[in-house]
């Protein structure tokens, strides 16, 4: 008997109902920056519409659909919403000094990312309809240098932002920023389908933060 979590059906059904959350959050997200002209807000609205693209992706995946420019897509698309959802998290804080080093860095490690996927040939990666199998050794490594300092810097952010507000509003915005833009490693844990489990928790709580 399939599993559940692992059936087809329900991959398809997650996927369109993150996407389903995901748009209108991020088009909420541009608004926001629209009326108030907060650069925080601005990278978070790009973060959120690339995360909008990688969803909208997987659930091209589900239905079996794979080639190589839809892969390379989708795994730049997830390099980059962390990039910008850490760009985002920078800009909350009032040094400039390290904002503009952020930015210099994160140009030059998503140059590296994007020439790491057009040199590079991504294999087929799909198990059970997920992204889920081992990445040629430059992508990883392109994709780390851009994420994980990104995701420290989130996290950090976090915390001072958290400390100074103790908004729960904020606080919810924060932790759906980190979840999401960590929810694209989690196919490494053995349970592939729990990525969609940690995208939905991230959006709910995006949702909660902005309403």
């Amino acid at each position: 008997m399939q599993n559940i979590f692992t059936a087809e059906w329900f991959i398809e059904f997650s996927t369109i109902l993150i996407l389903a959350l995901t748009l209108p959050l991020a088009a909420l997200m541009t608004w926001k920056y629209k009326t108030k002209k907060l650069k925080s807000q601005l990278y978070w609205s790009v973060g959120l519409w690339l995360f909008a693209l990688g969803v909208l992706l997987e659930v091209i995946f589900s239905f079996s659909v794979y080639n190589q420019v839809l892969i390379k897509a989708y795994l730049l698309a997830v390099a980059l919403l962390v990039g910008f959802l850490g760009f985002g998290s920078m800009n909350l804080i009032k040094s400039k000094k390290l904002v503009n080093a952020y930015a210099i860095f994160f140009v030059l490690a998503s140059v590296f990312v994007v020439y790491s996927l057009v040199a590079g040939s991504i294999g087929d990666l799909l198990t059970n309809y997920v992204v889920y199998g081992p990445l040629p050794l430059l992508v990883v490594l392109s994709s780390a240098i851009l994420t994980f300092p990104a995701a420290v810097a989130i996290i950090w952010t976090a915390v001072l932002t958290f400390r100074k507000t103790a908004n729960l509003k904020m606080l919810s915005i924060i932790i759906g920023v980190i979840i999401v833009s960590l929810a694209g490693t989690l196919y490494i844990t053995g349970f592939p389908a729990f990525l969609y489990y940690s995208e939905l928790i991230g959006i709910v709580l995006l949702w909660l933060g902005f309403i």
